[in-house]
């Protein structure tokens, strides 16, 4: 193994993200660092790429502090972007590429970024809405390519100045941006949280979103690349994993249910060994379904998010034992319930707090605890299961109604392809039970009647439903597939304001 100089072992004193790109070109300087379809690039190609980048954004006048927004589709040519802003101890803040032209405006003007960079097309659309100094993609490169590969060096870079802002998918409105120091992301990716080295990492998020970036450290603190998705379609992963011999692939419920029904089996995955999951609920069946599919790996369910990092983990040898629980708490972090029943975190990996939102922060750390704003309940052994979130939780008569019980009881109804259970103002319960259901194609839509039949027995009266909606699909967040319970409280909210007779 090569030695670390001077200069490198004075940097062991403090844990900066650049220093996981220096090290992997060190080790291993012709490993796959990332790959994307059919292009590929090292870990030494990785470095220099990132070194280049660097003076290339230096001589635009990005410096240490600095805020730089990139807005582009998942591509390479993030990768050394990334890598140069944590070299400068510049921020990095990426914006959805999904983001309509108004959205992502709303976003840039809260960012204040020094330099906007994207890609053609975006950035002729933000250029004609906002004046922030700016370059594409393209052009940026242009000018790494004619630049030094010589290493970058902040002298005053520390470990926890800010590295990233991620602009979390609120249900409405705009957008809060995490601040994430070097310290944090470091200790967040720390190879015991991360993949096998061997083959890498399957990634199927996209590189505006925190789980992107934190499957990418994870891979690249282990020297392992990391499998970037143009599409996420059940196909495309699959196939990726197969093609690159893959050790990790973490996805999602709802994907994991796709690439079930594509069919696992049509593909070699013999060197796969940690099949992954965990963000939104997951059901036991799925569980067994990934188990019956998949036997030589392991599965793990997680439990976290952007402000807290990693919260709770289900280990494979409980994914059976402990249906619907996210598990006990990583090491290093604790978790508590609060007088409501809000999942509260501490630990190391906490957000420094939300950009330019001092109420927002104040709010969301208290004492060093982080709410999360999800509804747990524990058992007797300690696990945590999530059972809703503290502002979706119904009060009608007096009674308070988790949703994701109700909807965990209606997902059984033959006629249900999808639901989701939402509280509407009513003058006479306060809140009133709404089921929100996507019927299953070809079958009869079901009644309030019938739903709440279907209930007898399951669940307390008070919880049955007593409204119904149908719609064709569920409002979902881009990046996760979450439901967007605040939208549809608005729409059902709508729709009846139009009904009204005008006076």
């Amino acid at each position: 193994m090569p030695r670390l100089d001077r200069k490198d072992e004075s940097r062991l004193m403090g844990l900066l993200v650049g220093d996981i790109v220096r090290h992997a070109a060190q080790v291993a300087p012709q490993r796959l660092a990332a790959t994307l379809g059919d292009e590929e690039l090292t870990f030494a190609a990785l470095d220099a790429t990132s070194n280049r980048t660097a003076h290339a954004l230096s001589d635009l006048g990005v410096t240490h502090g600095a805020r730089v927004a990139w807005w582009g589709d998942t591509a390479l040519t993030a990768m050394p972007i990334f890598g140069a802003l944590a070299k400068l101890g510049a921020v990095f803040a990426p914006v959805s590429a999904r983001l309509g032209v108004s959205e992502a405006t709303a976003v840039l003007e809260y960012a204040r970024p020094r330099l906007l960079i994207a890609d053609d097309r975006a950035l002729a659309d933000a250029t004609s809405t906002i004046d922030v100094p700016s370059i594409s993609t393209r052009d940026l490169v242009r000018r790494a390519d004619a630049a030094s590969a010589i290493d970058v060096d902040a002298p005053g870079l520390d470990e926890r100045d800010p590295h990233v802002i991620f602009f979390t998918s609120g249900s409405t409105g705009r957008p809060k941006g995490v601040v994430l120091s070097h310290r944090v992301n470091y200790l967040r990716s720390f190879p015991s949280l991360a993949a096998a080295a061997d083959g890498g990492t399957v990634c199927m998020f996209p590189l505006f979103h925190m789980a992107g970036w934190s499957l990418t450290l994870g891979a690249w603190q282990t020297r392992s690349a990391i499998h970037l998705m143009g599409t996420a379609d059940a196909e495309s992963l699959l196939h990726a994993a197969e093609r690159r011999r893959a050790a990790r692939l973490y996805a999602i419920p709802a994907v994991w249910s796709r690439m079930l029904d594509h069919g696992i089996a049509r593909y070699d995955l013999a060197a796969l060994r940690e099949a992954d999951t965990g963000t939104s609920a997951t059901t036991p069946e799925l569980v067994a379904a990934i188990r019956a599919a998949l036997p030589h790996t392991v599965t793990r369910i997680f439990y976290g998010n952007t402000e807290a990092g990693a919260g709770t983990v289900l280990p494979h040898e409980d994914v059976l034992r402990k249906p619907g629980s996210v598990g006990l708490p990583h090491p290093g972090v604790s978790v508590r319930l609060s007088d409501a029943g809000e999942v509260c975190i501490r630990s190391e990996l906490l957000m420094d707090g939300y950009f330019d939102d001092p109420d927002a922060t104040a709010a969301a750390l208290r004492d060093g605890w982080y709410h999360s704003g999800d509804v747990g309940v524990l058992d007797d052994e300690g696990y945590l299961s999530i059972v809703g979130r503290l502002r979706d939780v119904i009060r009608t008569g007096g009674e308070t109604v988790a949703p994701a019980e109700v909807e965990s009881v209606l997902a059984e109804h033959a006629a249900i392809a999808e639901v989701a259970v939402v509280g509407v103002a009513d003058p006479q319960w306060g809140e009133t039970v709404c089921a929100v259901v996507v019927a299953d194609s070809g079958a009869p839509v079901p009644s309030l009647e019938e739903l709440r039949a279907f209930c007898e027995g399951r669940l307390a009266p008070f919880k049955h439903p007593r409204r119904i909606e149908v719609v064709d699909a569920l409002p979902r967040t881009a990046a996760t597939g979450q439901v967007q319970r605040t939208l549809l409280v608005e729409r059902i909210g709508a729709a009846r304001a139009r009904s009204r007779p005008s006076p």
